[in-house]
């Protein structure tokens, strides 16, 4: 079988993680079976149409490092891949189903069928339009073919509506969904689907299933919120009598608690992103939040799927080879932003260094420091290992680049003795007469010196920290003196003894 998947967001807004990980499970599959990644937009919900939408899930997946194949700005031979642009063949389909008897017009008003729901409810019922019902509503199966006719000749808005079950057939419909297993469904409890709407736009149902036909995708992977329109878009198929692709309705990622599906309004309550760019100023997303789209992808590509063995960390080439179908759990999974965090953590220390330096660089530029006295690659070989997210790097390397002005009022009050004055002023002038202003040099020359004046280290070390940095943070002290030079480490003391 020829792999071809695809991911169909619609253009509503930016892209939620729960939709970044039903693209990557697609992008996965298909690179582990040679196969071929679509995005296709989903956009006949005009309504819903948001402006940029579209460009933002290009950019994500781009980002993510899982471009598709094929899609609207990287066409094949499937396209148009805007829904909008393939409308007319939608009505195609849908009349050859008018034709089959497997749909049918309805000329029912809205006030009309709210009439019938609110009657219904009145009786502890429920309306539904479907088998039991539709010959006497106003459709093209209870009217004659003179007054259809009429209808549309005075252009009486219709819809076409999908015929779920009819009486007398077999009521069982029975699938096989990849992560679930079998699947049945009584028909007869489904009602008639608008397949197309009144102002000629296909409803998704119906644009879905012949998008897949036509694009010849041979897995439907999605989430499981679609699990119920599963038997719908099954019965379609048989109606065109096409071949019905491989299913698999992924878990959802629910909130930190376990419980329900994760929202935006669990990012904002808890304090961390739940889209992978940002949207607006208001909104900001996992990569402006200090988080690399290798760790985010190894995170949420175990988030409702397990590889088997104890090993978690895994770039996007590992995944590839390494993900099935049959690994994705039917339990959704618990996004915890501390365990993402970890994710990222570990991918950081991994990371190319000269990644970090580029952000460090462009940190600088914005900040309209000049670095040319201090490596940043120095600055980076420290403080690299000491990152969570890509946003703390300037909390732990500001220092490097910017003198301490002001001095942590708690740790100089600890810190900071009567006789701290006399041994930093020993300590700036071992510092100044050293050979080399390696890290090695000056621990041994002002060790040295205490040893000779008996001297205790700890009497030393947190206020010559304090004198360099301004605080008790920061990578080991001699690290920091190697990097800053010698000049500028006894200009940062002396301005420290003449301050406290």
């Amino acid at each position: 079988m020829s792999i071809r998947v695809r991911f169909a967001p619609s253009p509503t807004g930016p892209l939620h993680i729960g939709g970044v990980r039903t693209a990557l499970y697609n992008y996965l599959f298909a690179k582990k079976h040679g196969g071929v990644f679509i995005l296709r937009i989903e956009d006949t919900d005009q309504n819903r149409f948001v402006d940029g939408a579209e460009a933002y899930i290009t950019k994500t997946l781009d980002w993510l490092g899982i471009s598709p194949d094929e899609s609207p700005s990287k066409p094949g031979t499937a396209g148009p891949y805007r829904q909008s642009e393939r409308k007319d063949g939608y009505l195609k389909y849908a009349k050859l189903l008018v034709k089959n008897s497997s749909a049918y017009l309805a000329f029912d008003t809205a006030d009309e069928l709210q009439s019938l729901r609110e009657a219904a409810e009145q009786k502890g019922g429920r309306f539904i339009y479907n088998w039991e019902n539709r010959n006497r509503l106003k459709n093209s199966l209870s009217l004659s073919a003179d007054e259809v006719a009429e209808l549309i000749e005075n252009k009486a808005p219709y819809v076409i509506r999908f015929k779920s079950y009819e009486k007398g057939r077999d009521k069982s419909l029975s699938m096989v969904d990849k992560i679930r297993g079998d699947v049945v469904v009584d028909t007869s409890l489904l009602d008639d689907k608008i397949i197309v709407k009144q102002d000629g736009m296909p409803t998704y149902h119906l644009a879905n299933v012949v998008d897949d036909h036509l694009m010849e995708i041979s897995h439907v992977i999605r989430g499981e919120e679609w699990l119920p329109s599963m038997a719908l878009h099954v019965l379609l198929y048989n109606a065109f009598g096409w071949k019905t692709p491989v299913f698999a309705h992924v878990p959802l990622i629910l909130k930190p608690t376990g419980k329900g599906k994760l929202s935006k309004r669990d990012g904002d309550k808890f304090g961390f992103p739940v889209f992978p760019l940002e949207w607006d100023k208001e909104t900001p997303g996992f990569k402006e939040a200090g988080y690399l789209p290798e760790a985010l992808v190894n995170y949420l590509a175990l988030l409702g799927w397990n590889p088997g063995g104890e090993e978690e960390l895994f770039s996007l080439k590992e995944l590839v080879a390494l993900f099935s179908l049959e690994g994705i759990t039917k339990a959704g999974g618990r996004f915890d932003p501390e365990r993402c965090k970890w994710f990222n953590q570990q991918h950081l220390h991994k990371a190319d260094s000269a990644l970090v330096e580029s952000s460090l660089a462009q940190l600088l530029q914005q900040k309209g420091i000049d670095n040319a006295s201090v490596s940043t690659a120095d600055v980076v070989g420290l403080v690299q290992d000491r990152l969570t997210l890509l946003t703390d790097l300037w909390d732990e390397a500001y220092f490097f680049f910017v003198a301490p002005v002001e001095y942590d009022e708690k740790a100089v009050r600890k810190q900071w003795k009567e006789e701290t004055p006399q041994i930093l002023s020993a300590v700036m002038n071992s510092i100044e007469n050293a050979h080399d202003a390696q890290a090695e040099t000056l621990s041994a020359g002002i060790k040295l010196w205490a040893n000779e004046n008996n001297i205790k280290l700890g009497m030393i070390m947190a206020p010559l920290r304090i004198a360099l940095v301004g605080a008790l943070k920061g990578p080991n002290v001699f690290a920091i003196c190697s990097v800053l030079g010698k000049a500028e480490c006894v200009k940062r003391i002396a301005s420290a003894i003449d301050k406290n």
